[in-house]
């Protein structure tokens, strides 16, 4: 064998590991601990399903680095149930939240819009790790995550009924929250799915559908919820049927395999959720792969939460709700091109770190054409040149993030702690948007902000060290 197929074997090797366990790879297992997912014997490779422990004891299929490529049955599932989950999130983000504030409080309805986003994704952002957390110690024969999947979308749905209710500001944050706590587990539980079943020379193609299926159910829910729903009761509860039957069909028709009851982590789970965050000292690269997803969802934010009233307010489009659709769509197909075209040259090249550079560069650039032009046909260029960065960055983003995983046995809340960088942008962009809209009135400082943010994002990814 010589030595480029050596390094090509200890390339695809670390990449399996992460960083924290192909440092570990050579060390002895202790005596009477159990090895965890993805870790290797002394010399050796990480195990896979079925292959024996240093007691003779065979890893289980729910902690073994998956080798098999799935299947185009459980993709599209997989697909179906993240398109109705982001519809739920998104349709009433982009229409019927500002719809409903609007009508309540229409002077103070950038505030308001702000104060019930910003408090939903608060909700999410515990909600996410904490649900991760408890799947990873889930021992039920469906499974580790189908049953936190369906409970995640029947709680989401419940709280869109609370909100299709709502008679004022306050109860349209109680409702917002409880959605959010329900939408917020089940992103955790779907995210699992990635590193628990998607080898990972699959995970950019795999990466570059869930960044369609993210822009499909935000474009479809944006349509249902301006053209064929255009009350608001009855958007929020198409919404919340959608994400019910997205999630029973993936959670009744894949495979989740059960976690045996001696193979459940030791350490309490109380314990476990005192201990969230994963120390950036001790594991940089998940740290900065952290940042560049917070970065990246923040100026994705910034640029895309209040589009209906910039298209009203700013660009005076006669027809916002119609605009909006219309720039969604734009955004769609370009989103759908890039994650595609993407995701298979990243998963063919074994390169990440490039397409989030260049997909940085091109939410930047999005962004520096609405500072410059904050004009109806301006935002007509703007939107399919977003797509197309935020497309590519799917491509790329997820391979590095499950390989960056401190430890396989906790993938589920570490994964839950990557989503913390989604959710809490959904805090951030309401205060910064607040601020920026409700003193300076000032729809291009806002876009100022959102490609500042993409342009740092295109920085950090650079300091991932592990990944190419």
């Amino acid at each position: 064998m010589d030595n480029q197929e050596l390094d090509s074997q200890e390339t695809g090797r670390q990449e399996r590991l992460g960083p924290s366990e192909a440092s570990r790879a050579d060390e002895p297992v202790p005596p009477g601990e159990a090895l965890r997912a993805g870790e290797a014997l002394p010399g050796g490779e990480a195990l896979r399903a079925g292959e024996a422990l240093p007691g003779g004891e065979a890893l289980p299929a729910a902690l073994a680095e998956p080798v098999e490529p799935v299947r185009a049955r459980w993709i599209t599932l997989l697909f179906l149930a993240n398109v109705g989950l982001w519809l739920a999130i998104y349709a009433p983000i982009q229409v019927v939240l500002p719809d409903q504030v609007a009508s309540l409080h229409p002077a103070d309805k950038a505030v308001l819009l702000s104060v019930v986003i910003g408090a939903g994704a608060i909700t999410s952002l515990l909600a996410n790790p904490v649900v991760g957390a408890l799947s990873d110690r889930t021992t039920t024969r469906r499974g580790r995550r189908h049953p936190w999947t369906v409970a995640g979308a029947l709680v989401g749905a419940a709280g869109l009924v609370i909100l299709a209710a709502a008679p004022d500001i306050p109860v349209m944050v109680l409702g917002w929250c409880v959605a959010q706590v329900g939408l917020g587990g089940m992103l955790a539980t779907l995210t699992a799915a990635l590193p628990d079943r998607v080898p990972a020379n699959q995970r950019g193609t795999l990466g570059g559908l869930i960044g369609i299926s993210q822009m499909l159910g935000t474009v479809l829910g944006a349509l249902i919820v301006t053209v064929l729903v255009t009350r608001i009761s009855p958007g929020y509860l198409t919404c919340g049927v959608i994400v019910i039957a997205g999630a029973l069909a993936f959670a009744l028709r894949t495979p989740d395999e059960p976690l045996p009851a001696e193979f459940k982590p030791r350490v309490p789970v109380a314990q476990v959720l005192r201990k969230l965050w994963v120390s950036p000292r001790q594991y940089p690269d998940f740290g900065w792969a952290w940042l560049t997803h917070f970065l990246v969802n923040l100026g994705n934010d910034l640029g895309t939460l209040y589009l209906l009233y910039f298209l009203a307010d700013a660009a005076h489009y006669h027809d916002p709700q119609i605009g909006l659709l219309t720039l969604m769509a734009l955004y769609a197909v370009a989103l759908a091109i890039a994650g595609g075209v993407c995701g298979s040259a990243s998963d063919r090249s074994g390169r990440r770190k490039p397409f989030i550079v260049a997909a940085a560069i091109a939410c930047g650039a999005a962004a520096a054409i609405l500072v410059i032009s904050p004009t109806w046909p301006a935002a007509l260029v703007a939107a399919p040149l977003l797509g197309a960065g935020f497309g590519t960055y799917w491509a790329a983003a997820p391979a590095i993030l499950t390989a960056v995983l401190p430890a396989a046995s906790d993938r589920a809340k570490d994964l839950g702690v990557i989503n913390v960088a989604y959710s809490l942008p959904l805090v951030v962009a309401p205060i910064i948007a607040g601020a920026v809209l409700g003193l300076m009135h000032s729809y291009p400082s806002l876009f100022a902000l959102a490609g500042l943010a993409s342009i740092a994002a295109g920085v950090t990814i650079t300091r991932v060290r592990s990944v190419r």
